[in-house]
């Protein structure tokens, strides 16, 4: 397929530092392709942190991120150059969306300074670099790259963050703007699904994201709370970004083990 140098660009971008903004900018040639996946919750059992527990801090938390070893296939990049470090560089028009753009920017859904964030990307680089030819390289990158973000809180502040992702999805379903580090986006929908789930309680979604005119591509977020750390995944497909539609789901593997290491 003939791709445009707009999606050569979001493909290459893959190996480099990329905002959360760039994701969400860059557009493609092709039409539409936006499929939907059924629209469920995935909730676990729940059960509530004591109302004593004390959030970990960000450096304890960033002990906790995936790294090297983890995820047999993968390789884990710091978040910093990948992802913004303030709430404050992204913003929605709508008040009751925070908690999902926060949620698939890596940072805390809720009210808390205790965050950590990095990147998961599948492993395909060996394969980017065996030919010059542009469309191997292009194939190479068809990578799924998970933005991981985990976020601690004291008492009850992780179930309240929860919900506050889930009140988003209902309240946000027609759609919202998102500024992000300068660059303006226009989320056109949102519907819950049924995720990965595990830990305590959990919540996904897709937004649809409207690619400057030229169709929309279909994003997806997971949330999951373990007692009082909420662990946040979200995933970009650059062969997927490409040619527009549905981006990969966040892989189950990456979840699971993200969890695992929560305890």
């Amino acid at each position: 397929m003939k791709r445009s140098s707009g999606a050569r660009l979001c493909s290459m971008a893959a190996v480099g530092a990329l905002s959360l903004a760039l994701v969400t900018g860059c557009s493609s040639d092709s039409g539409e392709g936006s499929k939907k996946k059924d629209a469920t919750d995935s909730k676990g059992s729940a059960s509530a942190p004591a109302s004593d527990a004390k959030a970990l801090t960000s450096a304890e938390l960033e002990k906790l991120l995936l790294a090297k070893g983890d995820v047999k296939g993968y390789r884990f990049d710091s978040g910093v150059d990948t992802l913004p470090t303030s709430k404050s560089a992204v913003k929605t028009d709508k008040a009751a969306c925070d908690p999902l753009a926060w949620a698939t920017a890596g940072l805390a859904p809720g009210d808390t300074g205790a965050n950590a964030s990095n990147s998961v990307t599948e492993d395909k680089t060996s394969a980017a670099t065996a030919s010059p030819d542009e469309a191997d390289i292009e194939d190479a990158f068809d990578v799924n790259l998970t933005f991981v973000g985990l976020s601690s809180y004291d008492g009850d502040g992780a179930v309240k963050a929860v919900k506050a992702v889930s009140d988003g999805v209902a309240a946000c379903a027609s759609g919202y703007g998102l500024k992000a580090d300068g660059e303006d986006s226009k989320v056109t929908k949102v519907v819950s699904e049924k995720g990965t789930g595990g830990g305590d309680e959990a919540v996904a979604f897709a937004e649809d994201v409207d690619m400057d005119g030229e169709g929309t591509a279909t994003f997806h977020t997971e949330v999951i709370r373990k007692g009082n750390t909420v662990a946040t995944f979200y995933t970009v497909n650059f062969a997927a970004f490409g040619s527009g539609g549905d981006m990969d789901p966040v892989p189950a593997a990456v979840v699971t083990a993200q969890l695992g290491k929560l305890g």
